[in-house]
């Protein structure tokens, strides 16, 4: 019955301040109309069947249902009038006194508890509302809001975890402003949960430490392994399993050669003039956390990326999405009708599209880049 005021929902305080976490409440005025909307149609019932005061006692339950959506106050609005409506009637009628007076009890004990469940219901609420605002600000701490704009690129994005109430996965990215040019990272912890949480904010460190103190992007990727490496050391002391990070760095600047380093991770595309190409394809190297495994050291590949260009980064949320019948999403192919349009367009335009394609069954957390050369600098 009071569905219909969820389309009009505003925050408790009742000014509709448009904050997405603000505990929401109908309006009065939506309350008011549906109350007396019930009020007639039970009215008009009872009229009808002749049984008006069996079908008042049905009121008796509004409450209920106001102290699921309303404000400790709009509930005693609508308890007050269902205990007028109901008693007012019954003490008129000619039934024994004892069923009147137990009516009547039961119209005012039961909105007295609907006020009390109401009041109890907001509490909780604003509690999670607190908490959700933390995790908010946290997130925006872990991973920067996107676009980030430097003097040497523009990036773009989206980000989702499959896990929407944590706000944070084990997908992770970020991007660093040096005196060496823009550093742009793009990760993906193994496995999830908050374990991988806590891998995925120690990698971003690392990064954000070491990309304005290392002068190469492999002294950069070096950092970033000894950060995973401890981070297993303590894990293995808690008795946690070890985890490994696959990333790409990218090392952008006023140059029209790129660097690119990838741990195990899923190469770039680059956009250009209606083409899409693979770039890094056949350098990948050990995820990090893995390098004792091998015994070459990580290098750095290069490749031209041209003013009016954009290069695409992802994570496998992206090329390991599944449709319903079990074929996975062509990354390349679809890219080929997104090769002209902005970074912000063309990563949405393809997070929509996987979304379809999979019929909305996320089974990874995801993220997807944009990076465009920035509009304010000209490469050489």
């Amino acid at each position: 019955m009071f569905d219909s005021m969820r389309a009009a929902a505003a925050p408790a305080d009742g000014h509709g301040d448009g904050d997405d976490l603000a505990v929401r409440t109908p309006p009065t005025r939506a309350v008011v109309l549906v109350t007396v909307a019930a009020t007639v149609v039970t009215v008009a019932l009872g009229v009808l069947t002749g049984t008006a005061v069996l079908l008042l006692g049905l009121l008796v339950f509004l409450p209920a249902f106001a102290s699921a959506l309303c404000t400790p106050r709009q509930t005693a609005l609508v308890s007050t009038w269902v205990s007028a409506l109901v008693v007012v009637p019954v003490a008129l009628s000619g039934e024994r006194v004892a069923d009147r007076v137990v009516l009547a009890l039961f119209a005012v004990g039961f909105g007295v508890l609907a006020v009390y469940a109401s009041r109890l219901r907001i509490a909780r609420e604003a509690a999670l509302v607190r908490l959700w605002s933390t995790a908010a600000a946290m997130q925006r701490q872990i991973l920067r809001p996107l676009p980030l704009l430097t003097d040497d690129v523009l990036v773009d994005g989206v980000y989702e975890p499959v896990q929407q109430d944590k706000l944070v996965g084990g997908d992770i990215y970020d991007v660093a402003a040096t005196p060496w040019g823009t550093r742009v990272l793009i990760g993906d912890v193994q496995g999830k949960g908050l374990a991988a949480v806590g891998m995925a904010i120690d990698v971003v460190g690392a990064f954000r430490e070491a990309a304005h103190r290392e002068p190469t992007v492999t002294a950069l990727i070096d950092s970033l392994e000894a950060a995973v490496v401890r981070h297993n050391d303590y894990a293995e002391q808690r008795g946690e399993p070890q985890r490994f990070v696959t990333a790409a760095v990218l090392g952008v600047d006023t140059g029209s050669d790129v660097q690119l380093v990838i741990c195990g991770h899923v190469p770039p595309y680059l956009l250009h003039e209606g083409r899409v190409t693979a770039v890094g394809g056949g350098t990948e190297q050990a995820p990090l956390g893995l390098a004792d495994l091998v015994d070459e050291a990580r290098t750095v590949s290069w490749f031209t990326f041209p003013a009016g260009a954009t290069l695409l980064l992802c994570t496998d949320g992206l090329t390991e999405a599944r449709a319903p019948d079990g074929a996975f999403y062509p990354l390349e192919a679809r890219l080929g009708g997104h090769v002209d349009i902005t970074a912000g367009r063309l990563t949405r335009s393809l997070v929509d599209d996987v979304h379809g394609f999979t019929a909305g069954a996320q089974q990874d957390d995801l993220a997807v880049l944009a990076v465009r050369r920035a509009p304010v600098r000209v490469p050489e």
